[in-house]
């Protein structure tokens, strides 16, 4: 069964967020998923290129101003 895990990096500011994000899902098995919640105004646009680059899966995305949330799937 997929795992998912939860990181809050919110109060982190570049290039945290994005470290953090890398850190965490090379912790988990292809297939498991990371959730990440980030306050930093570059966090949307660096954890999204990121996550481009690096081959994986935006399951969920969502934005409410202040905050995104990224639900990510680790693709390889």
């Amino acid at each position: 069964m997929a795992e998912d895990k939860v990181i809050d990096m919110c109060g982190l500011f570049c290039p945290e967020p994005v470290f953090r994000t890398k850190i965490e899902i090379e912790k988990l098995q292809t297939g498991d998923t990371l959730t990440v919640t980030a306050d930093d105004p570059e966090a949307d646009s660096d954890i999204s290129r990121w996550i481009s680059r690096s081959g994986h899966e935006v399951l969920e995305k969502s934005n409410d101003g202040d905050k995104v949330m990224f639900k990510i799937k680790k693709v390889k």
